[in-house]
């Protein structure tokens, strides 16, 4: 890309927007599209093609009631039983093609990992979380950002091996996999590469972050890095450890343009003042995302994110039913259900507000007390509400 001039650079990166922005702009006509699609995936499975899928695809405009009668929504322990047939090998029950790898997650649910299936199809579908960083460019033209690398701080991406019927594939954690599939597919080179981090194991205690980030500054500190993304506290913990193991904040080592950042509320809010005295003024883009997928980024200044309603269905359980995403009034909440090539209808467990659709946050788990604790940081950030 930087061998364009600035006005194909700009025409390049709009064509790789444009079928986000043509989305957001017609969400109702985009989720519809997304639905069919995903239903001949599903129809190519048992779980799918037991309910029906191949024939919902064909209905006319209630393919979206039809779809909601046929697939009931399913929490993790619903589907706990069915993923561990696929791991045990029935890989044709949920999946429509063999799966590439297996991401766990960070924390816990009910004490144990999850363990989610990746594909090539899901892995493609991931390269949406660079449309905050590619938008970022796009309206600053700062297309010097792609000289200079991602600072990478990423989970590993092989932490064990599992027997998936005849064959072994590892699992990880899905930042780390993202980066390990599509980096060569990404405009900016990724430091220290994905590899280099997989050498240094698996392990989550504090010597094993401190030895990763020991290797990310080693392998950085003379380079120029533009950009930082990943987790938005280990990224915190990051400029900590520089500063105490170093005695340097990361703003006196580069010039950071722009972070992108997920897996935690309150990232333009609650964590940005810390950010902005490690790295100094760089630009926020919060990630939206899971172990399951990338839902959304944010898109500009307004400090929240937006959906990609071009490639995920989107629905949210609320205290009116549930409802299409894209259906919520400003102020509501609710409980994010997700179809992803992999899952249909899956209820994350994330509670999502609507700020001012397209306008939307996740500002905690669904459990008791969330809806407090994000009034409380709105009010001791003196965000109260605001974009």
């Amino acid at each position: 890309m930087s061998a364009a001039s600035p006005q194909e650079a700009a025409l390049a990166l709009q064509e790789q927007l444009r079928p986000w922005h043509e989305a957001i702009a017609r969400p109702e006509e985009a989720q519809q599209s997304v639905l069919r699609r995903l239903l001949h995936d599903y129809s190519r499975t048992r779980y799918g093609s037991d309910r029906g899928a191949d024939n919902i695809a064909v209905t006319g405009d209630n393919v979206i009631a039809a779809y909601r009668q046929a697939f009931p929504v399913m929490t993790c322990d619903d589907y706990k039983p069915l993923i561990a047939r696929v791991m045990e090998g029935d890989v044709g029950l949920l999946l429509c093609e063999e799966p590439v790898g297996w991401a766990i997650t960070r924390g816990t649910v009910a004490g144990e990992s999850k363990f989610i299936p990746m594909t090539a199809t899901d892995l493609r579908m991931r390269v949406s979380a660079g449309r905050a960083m590619l938008e970022y460019v796009a309206a600053s033209s700062r297309l010097d950002l792609f000289a200079g690398i991602n600072l990478n701080l990423n989970f590993p991406a092989t932490v064990g091996v599992l027997r998936v019927g005849h064959r072994e594939l590892e699992y990880g954690y899905s930042s780390g996999i993202y980066t390990k599939h599509v980096s060569a597919f990404t405009p900016i080179r990724s430091v220290p590469s994905q590899d280099e981090i997989d050498a240094l194991g698996g392990g989550t205690t504090k010597r094993d972050w401190e030895n990763r980030f020991a290797l990310a500054y080693e392998r950085c500190r003379d380079e120029n890095v533009t950009l930082v993304g990943g987790v938005c506290n280990t990224a915190v913990q990051f400029g900590r450890f520089l500063r105490r193991k170093y005695g340097v904040y990361p703003k006196k080592v580069w010039n950071t343009q722009v972070m992108t950042l997920g897996s935690t509320p309150g990232i333009n809010t609650r964590h940005r003042p810390e950010l902005n005295a490690l790295y100094g003024p760089a630009a926020i883009r919060e990630i939206y995302g899971a172990t399951e997928g990338m839902f959304g980024q944010q898109k500009d200044e307004r400090r929240a994110w937006v959906p990609n309603y071009d490639l995920f269905f989107l629905e949210v359980q609320t205290r009116a039913g549930i409802k299409m995403l894209h259906e919520m009034r400003p102020g509501e909440v609710g409980g994010l259900v997700v179809s992803t090539p992999i899952l249909p209808r899956y209820r994350i467990g994330d509670t999502i507000l609507a700020v001012r659709p397209p306008y939307y946050r996740c500002i905690g788990r669904e459990r008791r007390g969330t809806l407090f604790r994000h009034a409380w940081d709105e009010l001791v950030t003196l965000n109260l509400g605001r974009l």
